[in-house]
């Protein structure tokens, strides 16, 4: 993952380690580092961003310390503007409330909404196996009733980890499964419901409305948008109509280990002004990462 980034990032601290940083030569530079950017999926805000304090910190020239090299005088410059583009507030700690609301009887509720082919089942999957794990008891709500095979695809992500699953029928109330749900979990004592959605397209208003009312209904204290790491400078767009039709408040990027350019995991957050929670790296119920700043970094700059 992150292999054209990482060129990218490398080929531009060697630009800068041979160039007197004025005028036209960091003009130059810094115009082949965004549109390097751009063509590996970093959105343009975020890219022309980067760009500028780039260039105001290299403006005055570049630091290098007695007897050190120049080029790795760079890379802490390149980390800071890294770790800026990365870090959005509001990020939640998904044990941490999870723990919260045990402590007070009442179970996490968790809605997952996204596209269909970003991963979105197999994800929820992935977070109630990261619940167990770390032991939280969890139910899932089948409330896509809409895409035929998905309830039969969400039970049987639950018949292999062992944990429950609520349905109605297809073309029943979605709303109506995540109450159920829910309710079910409180009489039960479980610790979490994790909540399935229609896959929609982001300009599928009939399907937006209905998402807004399982939002409503369910109250969640986390809803979820999952994003393909794959989809390019579409994913900034997916999170801006979902983000304006209904409330987000993280994301969950897929696929991250398909994807060699890796721009998504830079600029999706501070593009769409949601944290990222965790990245999917794999297809095994453990291949779910809680989301690390410095785990992006050490693939891009090292």
């Amino acid at each position: 993952m992150f292999e054209s980034l990482r060129s990218r990032f490398e080929r531009l601290a060697e630009a800068i380690s041979s160039s007197e940083l004025k005028g036209r030569d960091l003009d130059r530079i810094l115009d082949d580092f965004r549109l390097s950017l751009l063509e590996n999926d970093v959105a343009l805000p975020v890219a022309e961003e980067l760009c500028e304090e780039l260039r105001g910190k290299l403006a005055g020239g570049v630091k290098v310390p007695r007897f050190g090299e120049r080029e790795r005088a760079i890379k802490p410059i390149l980390r800071e503007l890294l770790l800026k583009a990365l870090n959005v507030e509001g990020g939640a700690d998904l044990l941490e409330l999870a723990r919260g609301k045990r402590s007070r009887g009442e179970p996490l509720i968790l809605v997952f909404m996204g596209i269909n082919g970003t991963g979105k089942t197999t994800t929820i999957a992935k977070v109630a196996r990261y619940l167990a794990k770390n032991g939280f008891s969890a139910v899932l709500a089948c409330s896509d009733t809409y895409r035929t095979g998905s309830i039969e695809q969400l039970e049987e992500h639950g018949r292999r980890l062992g944990i429950p699953t609520i349905k109605h029928k297809y073309g029943a109330d979605a709303a109506a499964v995540a109450f159920d749900a829910i309710n079910h979990a409180r009489a039960k004592g479980i610790n979490a419901v994790l909540i399935d959605t229609a896959g929609r397209m982001q300009t599928n208003k009939n399907l937006l409305e209905e998402m807004k009312k399982i939002v409503r209904v369910s109250n969640p204290d986390l809803a979820i948008l999952v994003v393909d790491a794959l989809a390019g400078n579409d994913a900034v767009e997916q999170g801006r109509v979902f983000s304006e039709a209904v409330r987000v408040d993280g994301i969950i990027l897929t696929k991250l280990d398909a994807d060699a350019k890796g721009g998504n995991a830079i600029s999706l957050a501070r593009a769409v002004g949601r944290p990222i929670l965790f990245f999917g790296i794999g297809q095994g119920y453990d291949d779910l990462i809680p989301f690390d700043p410095e785990f992006v970094i050490r693939n891009i700059i090292g």
